[in-house]
């Protein structure tokens, strides 16, 4: 149990250090222009909060089979939190999936301190910096990759990975082919749903990302979220196989 407890102080010190070193970024300017800008105007129900205003950190269990890849922080949420997925309603539906699938304490998440745990599961994004608009530039993902390619590698007990959205899914693959790992041929394809097993032994799961334009508009409903990670909490459990 010691040998145990000294691995996962270990792992954490690691992905402690990768995170600190995530919140210093200032690579991309304009990255840095707009989060900052956002940090000091804020939204008016938030006046009352010191905006996190900086490149947000990945967040979970270190030993984690289950990775989650977002796109990037939310404006007025992970921006002004301080971590990925909270504070907005996108955060709300993750989280409420996560907790019903046994990942996480609680079903919600609104500030960083509000005692949320996540078990067997560490969220990511592709970039780590609210952009305008929701859309980072292309050598804005090219910055952070650097960050989602050292997070995959510390989160090596990984098993499946759920990317939320096309672009999670396809730069989690550019990622991977980054690091020579072997991509498939044909190379996979972003759908709700599909599951792929991937030759190092990840099963990549796609699902539509829990954007407001998404669930606002039933493209995404709860079920359908849901079963994303009722597969995923399947496979980690050694109940089945996909893809």
């Amino acid at each position: 149990m010691m040998f145990l407890s000294v691995l996962h102080c270990r792992a954490m010190k690691t992905l402690s250090v990768l995170n600190e070193t995530i919140t210093h970024c200032e690579a991309c300017s304009r990255l840095v222009i707009y989060r900052h800008k956002i940090a000091q105007t804020k939204r008016r129900q938030f006046l009352d909060w010191t905006y996190w205003g900086r490149p947000v950190p990945g967040f979970g269990d270190p030993h984690a089979r289950l990775y989650v890849l977002g796109l990037a922080p939310a404006a007025h949420g992970g921006n002004r939190t301080g971590r990925v997925f909270t504070g907005d309603r996108s955060g709300d539906w993750l989280y409420e999936a996560l907790y019903r699938h046994g990942f996480a304490s609680q079903p919600s998440s609104t500030h960083r301190d509000d005692g949320l745990t996540l078990s067997d599961c560490y969220i990511g994004a592709t970039v780590r910096c609210a952009p305008p608009g929701n859309k980072p530039a292309p050598d804005e993902f090219d910055q952070c990759s650097r960050f989602l390619r050292e997070e995959l590698r510390l989160l090596a007990k990984a098993r499946v990975v759920v990317a939320l959205g096309k672009i999670a899914f396809d730069h989690y693959l550019k990622t991977c082919r980054a690091a020579r790992l072997e991509i498939p041929s044909p190379v996979p394809k972003f759908g709700h749903g599909v599951a792929y097993r991937l030759p190092w032994g990840i099963l990549l799961l796609g699902s539509y990302h829990p954007s407001q334009q998404n669930t606002f508009t039933g493209k995404l409903t709860r079920p359908m979220f849901h079963s994303v990670f009722r597969t995923a909490r399947k496979i980690i459990d050694g109940g089945g196989d996909e893809g």
